[in-house]
C-alpha cells in the first residue's frame, strides 16, 4: 500500500486554495494512509491535560491510530486515518492545509587533508585548533541509525557530555546503553511511518533500535564527526588516518531511513527531537521530488530549525549530470552537491588489441592471472539475452556464453556491485561496468565481489567497437583488467562529480543552488559489520571502513565543517555560516584553472558548484557575511507569491507581508550568489537590481572595495563600489545593478552565463557568483 503523507496545518483561517486535498477516487475512498495534522498549539482546550489527549480525541474513528506528535519544529500529529476521516479534519474551523507525504531516499581518509583539516600546529589546523574539534558542539545526523562499536565513535579524551544536551539513548536488546557514550550522546529510531505503509517490519533484515543495517548512516555520521583512526583503509586501497570533519563534535544519531525509504511522517519527527534535544547541526543526506515548500516536509522542518538557531545542511541529490536535477533547494537550506579530491583507484583494462582503458575499482580479492589475457564477451550482442543481459541483470545471463569471461555490463537498473554479482554467479571470471550516455565518464569506484573495473561511456563504445570488430574478423576479443591500487596526488582535483544534482532550482530559479560542493566521490569513512562492503546480502565481507560516493557523502563535510564554525563563532546565525563558507569558496583546481564537469570534461559553471568548494580555512574569517532572519524568509515567501494561509504552513506564525514590498523581489533575499532570470517577450533590453547588505566580521577600520567580473555580454555596476566600516558588527548596504541585451533563442529555450562581484579589504576576497539566465517563452 502506497503511503500518502498529508499535513494539516491547523490555525483560525480558512484553507488555501492551493493546498492538495486527500484523495477522493472511490476504489481507496476507505484505504487508511498516513496523515499529518498539524495545530494552533495554544488552541487547546483547557480540558484535555496533554496535547496528545487532544490530538486523540479529535480522531473519531476506532480504526484511527495516532504515529507521531511535534511540538518543536511544528505543533501537531501525524496518524493513519481514512480518507473520509482526513477529510472530516479538514472541515474543522483550525486546519489549515492538506498535502501528500513523498518517501525519501538516500544520495548515495583524505578528505580532512584535501580540506586542510589535517590536525597539527600549522597554520592547516587552524581551524582545528581554534574551535577545539567543536568539542561543545552536537550534530544531529539523520540517516539509517549507526554503528556504535565503530572506532570513529570512541570517546577517548572527550570532556563530558554538553550541559544543555536534553536528548535520549534509546536502548535496546541489539542496542544497550554502552552503545552511547561521551561522543555518540543520542540516538533514536522513528518507524511508524514506515511501517504504517509498509506493515510490521521484518526484524531478521532490519534492526528496530537505532542500530545501522545499511551502512549509510554510520558513513555519513563519521565523515562529520569521525574521531582520528589509523590505520584505516578499506580493503587494503586508501590506507592512512581516517578523521572526521569535526573529530571532538559530539554526535547525536537519528534513524529514520528503512529497506523502503524514508518517510516524512518519520522524518519530521527526528528534525522535532534534534531540535528539542538540543542539536547545532542537523545533517540531512536524504532526497525526494522538489515541490512547492509549503508541500515539502524537509523545507518545513528545516524552517523550524532554523528558526531556533539549528545550522541544516543536505545533500543536492545525485541526480546529475542534468540540469533542474538539484533537490532540497529551501534558501534556509545549505545545499551541498559533491566533487572529486585528489586522490583515485586506477584498475585498466588492457585489450587484446593493445589498447589501455582507463578504469577504476575497489577490489581486493583473488585477482586475474597475471600475463594472461581472458576472452571478452558484451552480453548484449546477439549471442547473449538482450537488453537485460547487457544490463546483467538477475538470471538474464546464459553461463555457456559467459562461464570463464570477462563481461562487459551496462549501468542502470541494478545496483552496480550487484552486476557483479550475476557475472560472478553465472561463471564469469571479470566484469568491465560501462557507463551509459547519461553518466558521461563520470567514474565511481566500488568494492566488487569479483575483478571488475568502471569505464567511461565513451570508453565503453570503444570496448563494444573492439569485440564486434573481433567477432567478424574470426579472431576473438581478450582483455585483462590490472589493479594499481591506490594513488594520489591526482590532478586535476577537484573536479564536479558526474552525478552531482545541478541548477537551475527548480522551485526559485533566482536562488542559486547548489549552494556549494565538498567531497563525495570515493570518501572512506565507517562501516557496520553486519553490511558488506559491496552492500549486497550474499557479500560477508567485513571491513570496519568502506569507500562510498554520493552528494550523501558531501554533506556530511559540510556538516562538520559548519560545526567547527559555530563552535568559533558562537554568536553566527546558520545563514552567516553559510555565507562564510560560500564567500571563500574556490573555483579553480589544483592546475590554477577552472574545476571541470567529470561528465564531459568541460568547464564547470555555476549551476554544477555553486560558490564552489568549500575551503575552511578561508571560512573562519570571511571578513564580510550576508545574514539573514525568520522575517527575511517571510519576506522571500511573501514576494513568492505564496499565500498568507502558505507562509504559515511553513513559518508556524503569521506573516505579515508589509514589508516584502520594500524587498521589491524575490532576489532580494539577501543571499550570498545573485541569479538574475530574463524573460525576454520580444524586449532588446532588460535590466534588474539586487539590495545587498553585508556585516563586518573581519577587522574594525576596514575599507573593502568590489571588483566586477560581468557574465559575458552583460552590464553589471555596483553602488557604491567602497564600503567603510568603522567596526566590527557593522551592516553597509549595496546596489547591484544587472542589464542584459535580448540573444537569439528558440521558442521555450534559455541560455545561463555567470560572473562574479568580489569585495576586497587587501586581506579578505569575498566573492559572490552572478548567474544570468535569458529564457524564451515558448
Amino acid at each position: 500500500m502506497s503511503s500518502l503523507l498529508l499535513l494539516f496545518f491547523l490555525l483560525c483561517t480558512t484553507t488555501s486554495s492551493s493546498s492538495s486535498s486527500p484523495s477522493t477516487n472511490k476504489n481507496e475512498a476507505e484505504t487508511p494512509k498516513t496523515f499529518i495534522i498539524k495545530v494552533q498549539y495554544d488552541a487547546k482546550p483547557s480540558i484535555f491535560p496533554t496535547h496528545k489527549h487532544w490530538y486523540e480525541s479529535s480522531l473519531s474513528s476506532a480504526s484511527a491510530t495516532l504515529l507521531h506528535t511535534y511540538d518543536t519544529v511544528f505543533h501537531g500529529f501525524s496518524a493513519k486515518l481514512t480518507p473520509s476521516e482526513a477529510l472530516r479534519l479538514k472541515t474543522l474551523p483550525h486546519v489549515l492545509a492538506v498535502f501528500s507525504e513523498q518517501v525519501r531516499h538516500l544520495h548515495t581518509t583524505r578528505s580532512p587533508q584535501f580540506l586542510g583539516l589535517k590536525s597539527s600546529s600549522d597554520s592547516a589546523g587552524l581551524l582545528l585548533k581554534e574551535s577545539d574539534f567543536g568539542s561543545d558542539l552536537v550534530i544531529g545526523v539523520i540517516d539509517t541509525g549507526v554503528w556504535p562499536e565503530r572506532q570513529s565513535f570512541n570517546d577517548r579524551d572527550l570532556g563530558p557530555v554538553p550541559r544543555k544536551w536534553k536528548g535520549q539513548c534509546v536502548t535496546t536488546n541489539d542496542f544497550p546503553a554502552t552503545s552511547c557514550n561521551r561522543k555518540l550522546i543520542g540516538a533514536r529510531f522513528f518507524s511508524q511511518g514506515y511501517e504504517s505503509t509498509n506493515g510490521k517490519m521484518n526484524e531478521t533484515t532490519e534492526f528496530r533500535s537505532p542500530r545501522d543495517s545499511d551502512g549509510h548512516g554510520t558513513h555519513t555520521a563519521s565523515i562529520a564527526a569521525g574521531r582520528y583512526v589509523s590505520p584505516a583503509s578499506t580493503l587494503g586501497y586508501a590506507s592512512g588516518v581516517a578523521a572526521g570533519m569535526a573529530p571532538k563534535a559530539r554526535l547525536a544519531v537519528y534513524k529514520v531511513c528503512w529497506n523502503a525509504g524514508c518517510y516524512d511522517s518519520d522524518i519530521l519527527a527526528a528534525f522535532d527531537s534534534a531540535v528539542s534535544d538540543g542539536v547545532d547541526v542537523v545533517s540531512l543526506s536524504v532526497g525526494g521530488v522538489v515541490v512547492p515548500y509549503f508541500l515539502d516536509a524537509i523545507a518545513i522542518a528545516a524552517f523550524g530549525a532554523s528558526d531556533h538557531g539549528v545550522f541544516v545542511s543536505a545533500s543536492a541529490g545525485n541526480g546529475g549530470p542534468g540540469g533542474l536535477t538539484v533537490t532540497n533547494v529551501a534558501p534556509w537550506v545549505t545545499t551541498v552537491g559533491a566533487g572529486t579530491i585528489d586522490r583515485d583507484f586506477p584498475a585498466d583494462v588492457h585489450l587484446g588489441n593493445g589498447k589501455i582503458i582507463p578504469g577504476v575499482s575497489v577490489y581486493s580479492g583473488p585477482g586475474l592471472k597475471k600475463d594472461q589475457m581472458y576472452s571478452l564477451v558484451y552480453a548484449g550482442s546477439e549471442s547473449g539475452d538482450g537488453y537485460s543481459a547487457s544490463l546483467c541483470l538477475e538470471g538474464s545471463l546464459d553461463p555457456a556464453f559467459v562461464r570463464g569471461k570477462i563481461v562487459v555490463c551496462d549501468r542502470g537498473i541494478n545496483s552496480r556491485p550487484a552486476k557483479g554479482e550475476v557475472v560472478k554467479k553465472a561463471g564469469g571470471v571479470g566484469m568491465i561496468l560501462a557507463n551509459g550516455v547519461f553518466d558521461g565518464e563520470g567514474l565511481v569506484a566500488d568494492c566488487h565481489v569479483l575483478p571488475a573495473t568502471s569505464v567511461g561511456a565513451a570508453s565503453g563504445d570503444e570496448i563494444r567497437k573492439y569485440i564486434m570488430s573481433a567477432e567478424k574478423s574470426k579472431s576473438p576479443a581478450t582483455a585483462t583488467i590490472v589493479f594499481k591500487g591506490t594513488r594520489v596526488n591526482v590532478r586535476p582535483a577537484p573536479v564536479v562529480a558526474s552525478f552531482s544534482a545541478r541548477g537551475p532550482n527548480p522551485e526559485t530559479p533566482e536562488i542559486l543552488k547548489p549552494d556549494v560542493i565538498a567531497p563525495g566521490l570515493n570518501i572512506l569513512a565507517a562501516w557496520p559489520d553486519k553490511v558488506g562492503p559491496s552492500g549486497i546480502p550474499t557479500d560477508k565481507r567485513k571491513t570496519e571502513f568502506n569507500i562510498l560516493s554520493g552528494t550523501s557523502m558531501a554533506c556530511p563535510h559540510v556538516s562538520g565543517l559548519a560545526a567547527l564554525l559555530k563552535a568559533a563563532h558562537p554568536d553566527w546565525s546558520p545563514a552567516a555560516i553559510r555565507s562564510a563558507l560560500m564567500t571563500t569558496a574556490y573555483t579553480v583546481d589544483n592546475r590554477g584553472e577552472t574545476m571541470i564537469d567529470e561528465s564531459t570534461g568541460n568547464t564547470s559553471t555555476a549551476l554544477d558548484f555553486g560558490a564552489g568548494h568549500v575551503h575552511p580555512q578561508k571560512a573562519m574569517n570571511p571578513g564580510l557575511i550576508y545574514d539573514l532572519t525568520s522575517y527575511d524568509y517571510v519576506n522571500f515567501l511573501c514576494n513568492s507569491n505564496y499565500t498568507v494561509n502558505n507562509i504559515q504552513v511553513i513559518t508556524r506564525r503569521k506573516a505579515d507581508c508589509s514589508g516584502a514590498t520594500r524587498a521589491g523581489h524575490v532576489g532580494n533575499l539577501n543571499y550570498p550568489s545573485l541569479s538574475a532570470v530574463f524573460q525576454q517577450y520580444g524586449k532588446h533590453k532588460m535590466s534588474t537590481h539586487f539590495i545587498r547588505t553585508v556585516t563586518n566580521v573581519g577587522d574594525p577600520n576596514s575599507a573593502y572595495k568590489v571588483t566586477i567580473r560581468p557574465p559575458s555580454g552583460m552590464t553589471v555596476t555596483v553602488q557604491p563600489e567602497k564600503l567603510v566600516f568603522r567596526r566590527v558588527g557593522q551592516k553597509l548596504n549595496f546596489l547591484v545593478r544587472v542589464e542584459a541585451t535580448a540573444v537569439k533563442l528558440s521558442p521555450g529555450s534559455s541560455s545561463m552565463k555567470s560572473g562574479k562581484i568580489v569585495w576586497s579589504d587587501g586581506k579578505h576576497n569575498v566573492t559572490s557568483p552572478i548567474v544570468v539566465t535569458m529564457q524564451q517563452p515558448l
